[in-house]
């Protein structure tokens, strides 16, 4: 795979069932190189195979988010068509007809989002989120706009921009566009993901206490949708989401978190009782995040008895049955080695009909399913086929790396056209997070450094998930109590080094003096640390990363959140802060930097790659900075087509030029 690849992918995502489960709805999103933009269109496919799937929206646009009716008569879905006679492009909500000849029907327009699409039981509503502007926003000349007052900690949100003024609301409207659509949540807080309880009363999710800036919970709510009533459904130190409601309306399945100010610890999946708010977990006896990213969703229902739940396990994604009588185990329902990244599932004559979307190292994600729980899967679409054969991804090796008395999960990749006489040089990789996992689903930025000749390397050390949460909480500073951890670039660093020693023991093919590193986020973080601490590569890149842990506390959208990952006060403790920063250790850089961050990043601010590029230019170390316009935090996976392969061409030009001094200048 090359960079210029990246104008050519395409993933099948977002299967949902039809009522009766007989179709499934889904996404195939692409990339439109020429056009420099993203498109997604609406597919529908026979469970049984008896027709072949086919496409439902033209793929000019980005459509996106299916949702079937309850009789399974109509799909709802959001878009960015312009309106007639228009080329400007709005977001816009529409109605499929699915069982009856007809248009589509567009039940609104706004120049905000729409997410969170639920229709009321009866079918006559639609239920969804969107963000409502404040009076400001009228002015179009931001010269003329009046100041934007701040109140609140938390004002801006990555890849969103403001969001003070700027509010997630919930809202109705009636299928046959008798009305304009009716906000039940006016406020100033954010309020999504709504449920239908019955056709008056919603659950929403939202944090409506007075110290919402500090105690980071998310609670359940309901509203009736006739008078605007608010009632609160849980309480307590929790964070909640992904609600779902049981086919006989008594309880709501969701995913939580018991200390929400612990970002690094495994989501559960917890079952509420509607008449007493009783709340039950039901997944710890398997210490893993029952919340995975990407791709998480709500418990599926599959009677009221049992759900049907996505996990994290080394690497993997997979399903698995949770049985709700007391006592009972979560059963596995799809294993083995792939990353399950949507899923949907339906009760049909008996047996339970699943599908979802599943992608493996070498192909990129498709829609399967499974005619039963423990049935072979079939693969149901086949979109990503052209690419695949024009491509050969190649596959990847796992194997353990001995750190600290565990067993670190690492992979390593094949450079294309390998040849086992030969010694290839190596770039280890680094995830962000920290508490994610390298996944064994398709990563376009391994095999793109397979297709330029590198051995490829990614490992999920401690202070990610996929694992148990003493794992995940093994990088907190050691002032979080409970956690037993020992602080960013601790064994984080110390467990990256071990893959790189086993690696290097273990496969003759690497050349030892020709090693690279490189990670994103945290990975940009850990990346940083690692030059500052060893001069074992011969050259790195640190990407949108955190290099000043004081400094991004007073920049990030997320701000004094993160002191919650290390226990102890900024504005009292600065020293904690510099001592777990890479710019604290510059002076010990010397390794050659890439440095590569977006000018809109609110997550890890431009200025923190300013200030490791400042002190390295001060200190005359080589290093080079490649700053993208317009971008935010989520470059490598959502920047626009043009910068995504530009910023692989750099990468690899880079590396290649201090890795392989025999390759011609590129």
């Amino acid at each position: 795979m090359t960079p210029d690849d990246i104008g050519r992918l395409v993933v099948a995502a977002n299967p949902t069932l039809s009522p009766d489960g007989r179709w499934v709805a889904y996404t195939v999103n692409s990339v439109d190189a020429k056009a420099n933009t993203y498109r997604s269109r609406l597919w529908l496919a026979a469970v049984d195979a008896a027709t072949p799937p086919r496409p439902i929206s033209s793929g000019e646009h980005r459509d996106g988010q299916p949702t079937w009716s309850p009789d399974g008569s109509w799909l709802a879905f959001t878009s960015n068509r312009p309106a007639a006679a228009s080329t400007e492009k709005q977001a816009s909500l529409h109605l499929l007809p699915i069982d009856r000849p007809g248009e589509t029907i567009t039940l609104a327009r706004h120049v905000e989002g729409f997410g969170g699409l639920a229709f009321s039981p009866d079918g006559t509503r639609l239920a969804f989120t969107q963000r409502v502007r404040a009076a400001r926003y009228d002015e179009d000349d931001e010269a003329k706009q009046p100041p934007r007052k701040i109140t609140q900690l938390f004002n801006r949100l990555d890849s969103e921009g403001w969001t003070i003024d700027r509010p997630e609301h919930v809202f109705v409207v009636p299928i046959d566009g008798s009305t304009s659509p009716i906000d039940l949540t006016p406020d100033q807080r954010d309020h999504t993901a709504p449920v239908w309880l019955d056709d008056d009363r919603i659950v929403v999710t939202a944090n409506r206490n007075d110290t919402f800036e500090f105690d980071l919970q998310q609670h359940l709510y309901v509203i009736d949708s006739r008078t605007n009533e608010v009632t609160a459904l849980t309480t307590g130190d929790l964070e909640l989401s992904n609600a779902s409601l049981s086919p006989d309306g008594t309880r709501l399945a969701v995913i939580g978190l018991e200390r929400p100010r612990l970002f690094s610890q495994n989501g559960h999946v917890a079952v509420i009782d509607l008449e007493t708010g009783d709340l039950r977990w039901i997944t710890r006896s398997i210490d893993r995040t029952w919340s995975p990213f990407p791709g998480g969703r709500p418990p599926v229902w599959l009677d009221d008895t049992t759900l049907l739940a996505s996990v994290e396990d080394r690497g993997d994604v997979h399903l698995y049955e949770l049985p709700l009588e007391p006592g009972a185990a979560p059963r596995p329902a799809l294993t083995g080695q792939q990353t399950i990244s949507g899923f949907d599932a339906r009760r049909v004559d008996g047996a339970v009909v699943a599908v979802y979307a599943g992608s493996v190292f070498d192909r990129p994600s498709e829609i399967h399913v499974m005619d039963s729980i423990g049935a072979p899967p079939r693969q149901l679409s086949d979109v990503t086929a052209s690419f695949v054969r024009s491509v050969a991804p190649v596959e990847a090796e796992h194997f353990l790396a001995p750190s600290g008395g565990h067993e670190v999960d690492a992979w390593i990749l094949r450079p294309k056209g390998f040849d086992p006489s030969k010694r290839y040089p190596m770039l280890l990789n680094i995830h962000g997070g920290p508490f994610t996992q390298y996944g064994t689903g398709f990563f376009d930025e391994a095999q793109i450094q397979a297709g330029a000749g590198f051995v490829v390397v990614m490992s999920n050390p401690r202070g990610g998930s996929g694992r148990d949460t003493a794992w995940g909480q093994a990088i907190l500073g050691p002032e979080v109590e409970g956690a037993n951890g020992t602080g960013w670039g601790s064994v984080d660093y110390d467990d990256v080094m071990a893959v790189v020693d086993t690696a290097l023991e273990r496969f003759e093919f690497i050349d030892p003096e020709r090693l690279g590193v490189l990670g994103g986020s945290y990975g940009g973080y850990l990346t940083s640390w690692i030059v500052g601490h060893t001069d074992r590569f011969v050259a790195a890149c640190s990407e949108r990363s955190v290099n000043n842990m004081l400094s991004l506390l007073w920049q990030s959208d997320f701000g004094h959140a993160f002191t919650n990952e290390l226990g102890v006060d900024f504005l009292t403790r600065p020293e904690a802060y510099l001592a777990c920063s890479p710019i604290t250790y510059v002076a010990n850089m010397r390794t050659p930097l890439l440095i590569l961050h977006s000018e809109d990043d609110l997550r890890c601010p431009i200025d923190q790659a300013d200030q490791l590029y400042t002190a390295l230019r001060v200190l005359d170390r080589e290093v080079e900075y490649y700053r993208f316009p317009g971008e935010s935090h989520e470059l490598s996976r959502a920047g626009s087509p043009a910068h995504r392969i530009q910023r692989a061409e750099i990468i690899l030009e880079f590396f290649t030029r201090h890795l392989v001094p025999s390759a011609p200048d590129a």
